[in-house]
């Protein structure tokens, strides 16, 4: 009972951008065991291949700063090697290019058309937090 107390304390005290972190890890946690075994969005390389090694990154078409709206879209996210995200500045022509290719160009043209303000509240941000976390042991749990 104790340790419950404590733990609806702490998750009180969360800012918003606590909370947004939280459900920022969350999704990229999920979008990268989504694609893992795919390659680049970018590229087309197996997200090993380079110089950091096996890492990669939940990269987003349309950046996080530029629409944030999106920022918790799956459409919209999906891995992409550290080369390209990080030091290619996203490689957004490319990007393009495989966005089209897997999921179509009526909804890449979707994605670009949209440009709604989104404010997110406290309950939004933990239903995302839980929901990709949910997601994410739920694919977990498929693939092993």
């Amino acid at each position: 009972v104790e340790r419950a107390s404590i733990k609806a304390r702490k998750e009180a005290i969360k800012t918003l951008p606590d909370l947004k972190a939280e459900a920022q890890q969350a999704f990229n946690a999920f979008i990268r065991a989504r694609d893992a075994g795919k390659p680049c969005i970018c590229c087309g390389q197996p997200p090993g291949m380079g110089d950091v090694g096996g890492a990669y990154d939940c990269g987003h078409y349309r950046s996080v700063g530029s629409a944030p709206h999106l920022r918790y879209d799956e459409r919209n996210a999906h891995a992409q090697r550290k080369q390209c995200n990080r030091w290619g500045s996203g490689r957004a022509v490319d990007y393009r290019l495989g966005l089209i290719a897997r999921i179509g160009l009526v909804a890449v043209e979707a994605l670009e058309a949209e440009n709604r303000v989104k404010k997110w509240t406290r309950d939004e941000l933990i239903a995302v937090r839980d929901t990709y976390r949910a997601k994410l042991k739920e694919l977990k749990g498929r693939t092993c």
